[in-house]
């Protein structure tokens, strides 16, 4: 592997040798490592390369077009098993992949799980991670969902696109050439969709559901009067490079 290694190291991958040892196990022989290769080198996401993306120690699969999941997106899940209780009706907005909604259910085998998202080709992936553990939808936000979810969800994970318009040139070439940016542009200040999402989410909540999103750092402050604006006891919580805003719907009997 090492003239792997060597042409995609010159391409800029900074793990070229731990992503050179990925491709080899995932090719089904030479031919198919070569052309994988090739795709990584262009400058293809590997996880669109390869199939999968790591995520909370699972295997996620992608497809090209469809947003990898982060690894900074693990503290979001972790916050939300923290409130979640073990017979949870878990509801993931925007799921993309489908990578939260796929580990809740499987960390949490009792709990009830729905995921939607607009794009097609995310929402077949979804289908594929989260199996015969939850169902998943197609369509804008809270839309495509059952209505006798309504008042019952205990946990809502929506990892809405959260970067400026204005900064989208200043991602990752291959973010912005490879993902949808739908996926990526969370309007002027980055906060829209939090927006639509907050202005809903007491309606689908149950008393003490929480809504979790994730936020960049210096968007925090603003983020949390976007939820409380909602009617939601708002905070964030931070970990290295991962911020999340959570959001509570208070008892209607305080």
């Amino acid at each position: 592997m090492p003239d792997i290694t060597e042409r995609l190291r010159a391409a800029g991958c900074v793990f070229a040798e731990e992503e050179a040892h990925i491709l080899h196990e995932s090719a089904a022989g030479p031919q198919e490592l070569e052309a994988m290769v090739a795709r990584r080198v262009a400058g293809e996401p590997l996880e669109h390369v390869v199939g999968w993306a790591q995520f909370c120690e699972r295997r996620i699969t992608v497809a090209p077009g469809v947003f990898v999941p982060r690894r900074r997106t693990e503290f979001l899940v972790a916050q939300a098993l923290v409130l979640a209780p073990e017979s949870a009706v878990i509801v993931d907005l925007c799921c993309g992949s489908g990578a939260i909604g796929a580990v809740l259910a499987y960390r949490l085998p009792n709990a009830e799980v729905h995921a939607a998202d607009v794009d097609l080709t995310a929402v077949r992936c979804a289908r594929v991670n989260l199996g015969d553990r939850g169902q998943v939808y197609q369509g804008d936000l809270f839309r495509p969902l059952p209505a006798n979810l309504r008042g019952r969800v205990h946990v809502l994970t929506v990892n809405v696109p959260y970067v400026p318009s204005d900064e989208l040139d200043l991602m990752p070439v291959e973010a912005r050439r490879h993902e949808p940016r739908f996926a990526l542009d969370g309007g002027s200040d980055g906060l829209d969709r939090l927006r639509r999402v907050a202005g809903e989410a007491s309606a689908w909540l149950t008393d003490g559901g929480s809504m979790l999103s994730e936020v960049a750092e210096h968007q925090a402050a603003t983020a949390v009067s976007v939820l409380a604006s909602g009617g939601l006891r708002a905070r964030s919580v931070t970990d290295g490079d991962s911020t999340v805003v959570i959001g509570t719907r208070q008892s209607a009997r305080r």
